[in-house]
């Protein structure tokens, strides 16, 4: 996963990444349920503090498996502390990736990108390796922040992800997100 270092959210404001007014905006129970059942193996990456993760782990079930991945080691020690504080997450597996690749192996039935595409600078190899990484079956959640990504920039994030191998299955509507849901063509 290349990143643009200086773009990316600085581990010292992870806090606003993972409150309690964010959770009222963005539950990720009512964004995830259509897409995220027990048994599946889900992949998030960007993952920050988990804001996600612990509601992904607990959708999958106890024979699910979570992928959180990171490119800064800082997030992923505050995805351990919390799995330190709470006792769960035993389905949680954490990866810190380097800048140009993602770097896990496996295939996964759900690949979820939140709010992160925008900070990938080489987006083709990025979705090059999501496609290699998904099941045939699998989907990706890609949703992109309003303020950061033009629609004019989304919709060419989408044409990348086509010639990579994806095809648009849904785009649903939550204000003010960009979102595209993928599948393999």
């Amino acid at each position: 996963m290349t990143s643009n270092i200086t773009h990316i959210c600085p581990v010292e404001r992870s806090g606003r990444l993972d409150s309690k007014f964010r959770r009222l905006l963005q539950n990720p129970q009512k964004i995830l349920a259509p897409y995220i059942r027990d048994g599946m193996d889900v992949l998030e990456v960007g993952c920050g503090p988990g804001f996600f993760t612990f509601d992904i782990a607990h959708m999958v079930g106890k024979s699910g498996r979570v992928v959180a991945v990171d490119l800064q080691e800082g997030m992923l020690a505050k995805v351990r502390e919390k799995i330190r504080r709470s006792g769960a997450g035993q389905n949680i597996v954490l990866h810190r990736c380097d800048e140009d690749r993602i770097g896990v192996s496996g295939n996964f039935d759900f690949v979820f990108l939140f709010y992160m595409v925008h900070e990938v600078v080489d987006k083709e190899a990025f979705f090059r390796e999501l496609e290699s990484l998904l099941k045939k079956d699998g989907q990706v959640y890609m949703a992109e922040p309003p303020l950061h990504v033009s629609k004019k920039a989304f919709e060419e994030t989408i044409r990348i992800a086509s010639d990579a191998g994806f095809v648009v299955v849904d785009r649903p509507k939550r204000f003010p997100d960009k979102i595209v849901v993928l599948k393999k063509a």
